[in-house]
């Protein structure tokens, strides 16, 4: 899951940061209201922590920007302040959910993963593929009750082919959702990551449309 941080506090920015790539987050991150709005309106993030208070435009006029530009990334606000008029203005104006510093990085991590989901229109946690269960709270794969060891990027493809399941998703969509900008990705990787899914998960679970991606049609 690909994530854009706005956050301008150094510290609480790095310390966000380091957390959310420790539990498999593509983290970039901009420090003030103009960097992440054209940030965000350049990539297809998968969700958006967004600071209130910023410099330049406040976070609420990058939210505004987003929407009326037809954006609809899911949006996670930040804010120091607990006062109900400040979370009702920021809802209206289209943000998905708030958080009100300081809090848990751990509520921080659950909040952005259901806005995943809700976004990809599954609200549970759990998938199934066949014989084949996703538990995308606990980000473990189970075939009956076995356990299948899947690496972090493993499982990031997986999730996103299973959410999408039907469509193909293309080698660059994969990427993006995958590896944030600092990321130097070979050119060969995605394929690899998709054949040691194949010989841990069966052969027939992916299937491979040439020139464009891949697919799961279960």
């Amino acid at each position: 899951m690909r994530v854009l941080l706005v956050e301008d506090e150094p510290d609480l920015g790095s310390a966000m940061a380091r957390a959310l790539t420790d539990e498999d987050f593509a983290v970039d991150v901009a420090v003030n209201g103009d960097d992440g709005l054209f940030q965000a309106s350049e990539v297809a993030y998968d969700a958006l922590v967004l600071d209130v208070m910023l410099p330049g435009r406040s976070g609420w006029d990058v939210l505004r920007a987003l929407r009326d530009a037809g954006r609809t990334t899911p949006v996670l606000m930040l804010t120091a302040r607990d006062a109900v008029d400040d979370r009702v203005h920021g809802l209206n104006l289209g943000a998905d959910d708030y958080l009100t510093k300081p809090f848990a990085v751990e509520e921080l991590v659950a909040r952005l993963r259901a806005l995943g989901r809700r976004s990809a229109g599954h609200p549970s946690p759990d998938l199934s593929l066949g014989d084949l269960r996703i538990d995308m709270a606990g980000r473990r794969v189970y075939r009956g009750d076995r356990e299948i060891d899947l690496t972090a990027r493993e499982y990031g493809i997986l999730e996103l082919l299973a959410r999408r399941r039907g469509g193909i998703v293309t080698r660059t969509e994969i990427s993006e959702h995958l590896y944030n900008d600092d990321n130097e990705l070979l050119s060969n990787a995605i394929d690899v990551h998709v054949a040691s899914l194949r010989r841990k998960l069966g052969g027939d679970l992916i299937a491979t449309r040439r020139g464009l991606g891949y697919l799961i049609d279960v």
